[in-house]
């Protein structure tokens, strides 16, 4: 027994040391370098750095739209996959076919959408030919204040589908009997969906939003390849400031938001985690 536990220990070593290298380690290097005048041969400031970016007009709107993103995308990604969920888990034997077509936005290349996007949203794209004959005038879509309704779009096609699998098998983690049990006594769809369904996919939920929200900063990629490194302000996103500061070699300041960044993401983390273990223990 205990030959086949350190064999398994063995296992998970090469993935352990890549997480220590390449993860753990820089990090602590980068909370140290929050600190430094500069990463070579600079000296302590202390939170000068942080403080520095609230005086930061470009991080403001950065920490604006991200915030107004993550508010918007997120509930989004909750309440959309799990409406296509109860579809797909009635859908009988054509289930693992619907399954098929939502998940394939996940293994689409983004350099390669990002051509199809293009496409569709430009001045002269597809989306405007289709509502020129309504008399709609062509709509600047990446370079004006629906910029943001892109990206949202973009965003919501690539990550549905992965949340409503993850529905799909909550809803399938659900008792059978509950169901028969709140049919007996009447119970109105709205009613079993009320004290049975979501109360169930707490845990679920827990996972699915904080998968969302992980997520939700990964928009960036897109919006990188589709406008720049300067886009409409709508779409100037934390990930954008950390990007440009990166081309400035401004490391102390990058530092500083990689740090903050990774602490909201880890409270965040953290309390849905104890949310969905604590109504599921409750359950």
């Amino acid at each position: 027994m205990n030959r086949v536990k350190n064999s398994g220990f063995w296992f998970v070593l090469p993935g352990l040391l890549g997480l220590i290298v390449f993860y753990l380690w820089p990090f602590v290097i980068a909370i140290g370098n929050s600190f430094m005048s500069r990463p070579i041969g600079g000296y302590f400031v202390g939170l000068r750095n942080y403080t520095d970016l609230f005086d930061s007009q470009s991080f403001l709107l950065g920490l604006r739209n991200t915030a107004f993103f993550v508010a918007v995308s997120v509930p989004l990604n909750v309440v959309i996959p799990l409406c296509f969920a109860k579809l797909v888990k009635s859908s009988g034997s054509f289930k693992p076919f619907y399954i098929l077509v939502f998940l394939i936005p996940l293994v689409i290349p983004s350099g390669s959408m990002v051509f199809i996007w293009r496409v569709m949203f430009s001045d002269n794209g597809i989306i405007n030919g289709w509502l020129y004959p309504f008399g709609v005038e062509p709509l600047n879509w990446l370079n004006s204040g629906l910029a943001v309704l892109v990206v949202l779009i973009i965003f919501m096609w690539r990550n549905i589908g992965f949340n409503m699998v993850l529905f799909v098998v909550g809803l399938s983690n659900v008792p059978k009997e509950y169901y028969e049990a709140a049919k007996v006594n009447g119970a109105s769809c709205l009613q079993t969906l009320r004290n049975i369904t979501l109360p169930c996919l707490i845990p679920t939920f827990a996972i699915v939003l904080l998968m969302s929200i992980i997520n939700s900063f990964k928009a960036f990629r897109e919006v990188f390849l589709l406008m720049g490194n300067h886009p409409h302000e709508s779409v100037y996103m934390l990930q954008h400031f950390m990007n440009n500061n990166f081309l400035t070699l401004n490391f102390p300041r990058l530092a500083a938001v990689a740090v903050l960044l990774v602490a909201a993401i880890s409270i965040l983390a953290w309390l849905f985690a104890t949310f969905g273990r604590w109504r599921a223990y409750e359950a």
